[in-house]
């Protein structure tokens, strides 16, 4: 779980994963989150990377682009987490 705490720790990360939550069908491509930040795609994939090696993200490659979203057996031990505040994973 603190791995997953961790990553989620930082701001840009923080709004990477509810970026990737709320895009319809529950994946984004690295192109569309580019726009909401003023960081270059490079620290964007950066960010995404920590987010993947630490179990939150999901990435499949497509051509040029890497689309993520969100593993749902992390998403439930961070919910599990913060509802009865007793860590699971």
């Amino acid at each position: 779980m603190v791995p997953l705490l961790k990553a989620l720790a930082d701001p840009v990360r923080l709004q990477l994963m509810s970026m990737v939550l709320s895009h319809p069908g529950g994946e984004a491509c690295v192109c569309d989150l580019l726009p909401a930040f003023e960081l270059s795609q490079p620290t964007i994939s950066h960010h995404l990377k920590v987010l993947h090696e630490a179990g939150l993200l999901e990435r499949d490659k497509r051509g040029a682009w890497v689309y993520y979203r969100a593993r749902s057996e992390a998403m439930e031990a961070v919910v599990t987490l913060f509802a009865t505040g007793t860590a699971t994973a």
